[in-house]
């Protein structure tokens, strides 16, 4: 096979993979009772912006390997207007949970408001690099995986007991946010015979990203954001270190 056409089954594959993983962890969560459409406005606003961005990015790799280039750089543009989208309706989500005291409760409220921002930061600065080198194909399709990477945290801690990972939740989905670009450059080095330097700015932004959630939503600069975001509201009652308590059993 010649290389580009493999290159695009290559590509396309961790698109359908990564739309599974999220169709398969937010259903099993409906389905147990965990998630459902009595949920604020907000979290259904976020939930159809970031799976909006999830089936943006299906769309783009199926268009590519069917050789449809000028749709490809059309669907681009409506992206890039959604990547603007996801940068308001992220923090927007984040802080009405907070100020609601309605965090997930296996984070902190100062974990949680780290995490979920800092893993914002690194997806549109990757996505946002990707956009820059659109010309450079091998480095645009690898940066943009790398940046759906970023965001797949909230997929994979729905398919992985964080419950009983608690207090290392976030710790425990790191790894899985590296399986892309990870697989990306096993992929390289294969059919390549050297990795792409594109995979490890991917998996160097994503580990920097984590030691900075982990340092920041353990001390100071993770209470002060918390803290100041829920100020006069009865989020302001939750301590920003502590765990909320379980939710009652069904």
């Amino acid at each position: 096979m010649r290389r580009p056409a493999r290159d695009h089954r290559f590509f396309l594959t961790i698109a359908i993979v990564v739309a599974v993983v999220n169709i398969a962890a937010f259903s099993i969560q409906a389905a147990l009772g965990r998630s459902t459409f009595a949920a604020p406005w907000h979290v259904h606003l976020h939930a159809i912006v970031f799976f909006g961005w999830v089936m943006l990015y299906l769309c783009q790799n199926i268009l590519v390997a069917a050789g449809a280039l000028r749709g490809h750089r059309t669907l681009g543009w409506v992206a890039v207007g959604w990547m603007v989208g996801m940068a308001v309706v992220g923090p927007m989500t984040v802080a009405m949970l907070v100020r609601a005291g309605r965090v997930p409760f296996f984070f902190t409220p100062a974990y949680f408001v780290a995490m979920d921002v800092l893993a914002l930061v690194a997806f549109l600065a990757l996505a946002g690099a990707a956009v820059r080198m659109r010309r450079r194909t091998e480095w645009h399709r690898r940066l943009m995986a790398s940046a759906m990477s970023a965001i797949m945290g909230p997929a994979f801690g729905r398919l992985l007991p964080l419950p009983l990972l608690i207090p290392y939740a976030g710790l425990a989905v790191f790894p899985t946010l590296l399986a892309i670009p990870v697989a990306g450059a096993l992929y390289d080095r294969r059919t390549r015979g050297a990795v792409h330097p594109a995979w490890w700015w991917g998996m160097g932004a994503i580990t920097l990203t984590h030691v900075l959630i982990e340092l920041s939503g353990r001390g100071v600069p993770g209470v002060a954001a918390a803290m100041a975001i829920a100020a006069g509201t009865p989020g302001a009652a939750v301590d920003p270190l502590a765990y909320p308590p379980f939710p009652p059993l069904p």
